[in-house]
Order: structure tokens, then C-alpha cells, then sequence
């Protein structure tokens, strides 16, 4: 099975990915860092030298990656994937989506300065500024994280709380999906 972890930069996607994987026994893949270590550069690198476009291509060319994949698996996906041409529906197709949702208030309170350095987006925002970007940006993308298999607000969850109820889902999902011959 694999299982993406979708939302907004910030929300906890790779953090919560590392924690998850070894508490239902899955593998883990980050596909920013699949194109980095791809591309011997960072994603702030690759957005200045060879622009969004380039890797967004890259981005879906590692969505693809993972249609026939043989074992189970966390991805956590970069912020904007979801987002693209139809990248969410092919994610549906592949596996089970779970968009990790945070106020914008919340999100800025997790991103520290080096995160935001290595965000071209967003590199040398203060808290209002950043706060000002997400609050423009976000209500965008939601129409797009809303259509996860499991949408989850992290707002007032610690980690293991959210890993508990996602092992939950998949185990309810494992059961339904489990024909009896």
C-alpha cells in the first residue's frame, strides 16, 4: 500500500513521514528528496537554475514511480504536487491520500528561519509576511488537499495522536478492502 502524505509547507509532511513509517512497518520516500539526490541540488537550486516548470516534471515523474511500487510505503509528497495538472487523482489511483491540515497561524509558528531559507517561496519572510503569503496561497490549494482519502486538522494534535488515528484509517481500509473467498 502506499500512503501519501499531502498539505501546505509546514504541516509536518517529511517530520511526521520518518515517525510513521516505522509505526506500521513501511517503508519511506520524500520526493523532494528523491529529486535532489536525482539532481545533486537542492529545490531551491533546482527552482533558480532550471525553473518550476522542469520540477514539476520531475515531481510527477516520481508520482509515476510509485503506481506499480511492490511494498508498502509513506511518501511525503512537496506542498505543491497535489496542486498540479492531475496529480491528486493519480495519487487516489496509487493509494491512499492524507492530507495533514493546519491554520496558517500554525504553519508559521513550526517553519523556523532555516526552513524558510530553503523554501525559495518564501526565503527571508518574517512571521507577518510569511503569515500574509500563506493566508494568499492556501485557500488555492485547498480545494485540491480536501479531496484526500483522510483529511486530518493537526492544529491541536501532537505527532502520535495523528499517527494513531491514521493507523486507525489504514486498518479500517485494510479490513474493507479485504475480500473473503
Amino acid at each position: 500500500m502506499v500512503i501519501f502524505l499531502i498539505g501546505y509547507m509546514g504541516c509536518g509532511k517529511s517530520k511526521l513521514g520518518r515517525k510513521l513509517a516505522p509505526a506500521l512497518g513501511y517503508k519511506l520516500a520524500d520526493t523532494d528528496k528523491i529529486i535532489e539526490e536525482g539532481v545533486g541540488k537542492s529545490v531551491a537550486d533546482i527552482f533558480a537554475e532550471r525553473g518550476e516548470a522542469w520540477f514539476r516534471a520531475q515531481e510527477r515523474a516520481v508520482l509515476e514511480s510509485f503506481a506499480n511500487y511492490p511494498e508498502n510505503i509513506i511518501v511525503s509528497t512537496g506542498g505543491g504536487m497535489p496542486c498540479k495538472g492531475d496529480n491528486m487523482e493519480l495519487m487516489k489511483q496509487i493509494g491512499i491520500t492524507v492530507y495533514l491540515k493546519r491554520t496558517p497561524q500554525n504553519i508559521v509558528s513550526r517553519i523556523s528561519e532555516h526552513g524558510r531559507w530553503k523554501r525559495p517561496a518564501i526565503r527571508g519572510m518574517n512571521d507577518e509576511e510569511l503569515l500574509a503569503y500563506i493566508e494568499a496561497n492556501l485557500p488555492g490549494r485547498e480545494p485540491f488537499y480536501s479531496q484526500a482519502s483522510l483529511v486530518i486538522d493537526c492544529t491541536a494534535m501532537g505527532d502520535e495522536d495523528i499517527i494513531e488515528h491514521i493507523k486507525l484509517h489504514i486498518t479500517q481500509y485494510e479490513k474493507s478492502n479485504t475480500s473473503i473467498l
